[in-house]
């Protein structure tokens, strides 16, 4: 049992680790290009803030994933 639940921890970590690996080389060329739109045109704060959290959900789906892992021990 012991052996099971460690890897079930690793897997976890995979995946919520991997995730925010993903979201945070996603956040990099939005963010810029957010920030580049806002500079010429200030109504764009809106959408520049949504293009934002987009990538932040796939943080959320991993750390689902890992609670739903966690929850089988």
């Amino acid at each position: 049992m012991a052996l099971e639940a460690g890897l079930i921890a690793i897997g976890a970590g995979i995946a919520v680790g991997l995730a925010g690996l993903g979201a945070g080389i996603a956040e990099g060329p939005v963010g810029a290009a957010a920030v580049g739109a806002m500079a010429e045109n200030e109504k764009l704060f809106g959408k520049g803030l949504v293009l934002m959290v987009i990538p932040e959900t796939i943080v959320i789906f991993g750390l689902v994933m890992a609670i739903l892992l966690w929850l089988n021990m």
